[in-house]
């Protein structure tokens, strides 16, 4: 497999598996708080963005698309179209808000500094990050999927091990938890690729567009797609089997980690700070690049003043965002799936 289809696929994983899933607090929400339903719900989701991916991959190719508004007006039209677009943008900057969140939680839980300490810290480096060649910006963004892989299998293995209480035991203490971000494991699978979707669609369009290769294209977004879903799998079940230590944490993953080895959980630190970074500057870039072409000054002015505004917003706390945010960008990305839909049934 050439070096084309490996780089688009962990793009497309990177920006996905941000500090929202990294953290578990999404997996938690979607699909570990349905109990054993929620191995179904991953399945769901997984099959979902090896076809999306697949999808916006080739439409992406196929347009030659520089920004993702000229997919989305190939999808809707031009006036539905532009209202999604202006949707959308407002929808990603929320996410980066929630990224930067993450960072303040995280430093606040596991290394006792304020809020502000974790936010500015990435505020900074995502800043500095966008004003880079947007090909190594890819290249940064592709190369922390790897670690996060690892860790996410080592992490599940110990948990299994570890985990001493029974399958029922364990059924019933998530069924009874009402921290839910939908109203069963089918729309958990459906809303949490459906808003993923909307959180990778841009990214993933403009990368695809930047080659011509309609082939490579499209086995990365399968590729990235089944990793996708093989990650989510992994961690529900890690997540699962240790839901009695992981109760009220805005970190379980990192909680976990750290209960089953302290070496652990300074390298899942490590690897969460990746991925809110892969994120965070996936989302500021693609919302950048929505008002500017990459790479220019004007690109770089925007790229730092919505960083920084982003920072102040994300007082707002990162379990709440999660939890507001990203469940009405998944109504969005309903739309987006039945859009691409019909286009590929058009076009097929």
């Amino acid at each position: 497999m050439n070096r084309q289809v490996l780089q688009l696929a962990s793009a497309y994983m990177s920006v996905i598996i941000g500090g929202g899933f990294a953290s578990g607090q999404e997996v938690l929400q979607f699909f570990t708080n349905f109990g054993l339903w929620g191995v179904a719900g991953t399945l769901v989701a997984g099959l979902l963005f090896a076809f999306l991916g697949m999808q916006v991959a080739r439409i992406g190719t196929q347009l030659q698309a520089h920004s993702h508004k000229v997919v989305l007006k190939a999808i809707f039209g031009e006036r539905a179209g532009s209202i999604i677009d202006l949707a959308l943008i407002f929808f990603l900057f929320g996410v980066g808000v929630a990224m930067l969140a993450g960072t303040g939680s995280l430093f606040r839980e596991h290394f006792g500094l304020p809020l502000l300490a974790g936010g500015l810290f990435m505020t900074v480096l995502v800043s500095l990050t966008l004003c880079l060649h947007v090909q190594r910006i890819v290249d940064l963004i592709s190369s922390v999927t790897p670690l996060l892989l690892a860790l996410v299998i080592v992490l599940v293995i110990y948990a299994l091990l570890r985990s001493d209480t029974s399958i029922e035991e364990l059924n019933t203490l998530a069924l009874a938890q009402t921290d839910r971000a939908a109203p069963n494991w089918f729309m958990g699978g459906l809303l949490y690729a459906s808003f993923n979707i909307a959180v990778g669609f841009p990214l993933l369009a403009v990368l695809s567009g930047s080659s011509n290769n309609l082939r490579n294209t499209t086995r990365g977004g399968i590729l990235g797609g089944v990793g996708l879903g093989v990650l989510i799998l992994l961690l529900n079940i890690g997540l699962f089997s240790t839901l009695d230590q992981i109760q009220g944490a805005e970190m379980p993953t990192v909680l976990l980690a750290k209960t089953l080895n302290p070496w652990l959980g300074w390298l899942m630190m490590v690897s969460l700070c990746c991925m809110i970074y892969s994120t965070a500057v996936g989302m500021f870039f693609a919302f950048s690049a929505r008002f500017a072409e990459p790479a220019t000054p004007k690109f770089r002015v925007i790229s730092i003043v919505s960083t920084f505004v982003g920072l102040g917003l994300s007082f707002a706390g990162f379990t709440t965002l999660v939890g507001t945010v990203y469940p009405l960008l998944g109504y969005l990305g309903i739309a987006l799936i039945v859009g691409v839909a019909v286009y590929w049934w058009r076009k097929r």
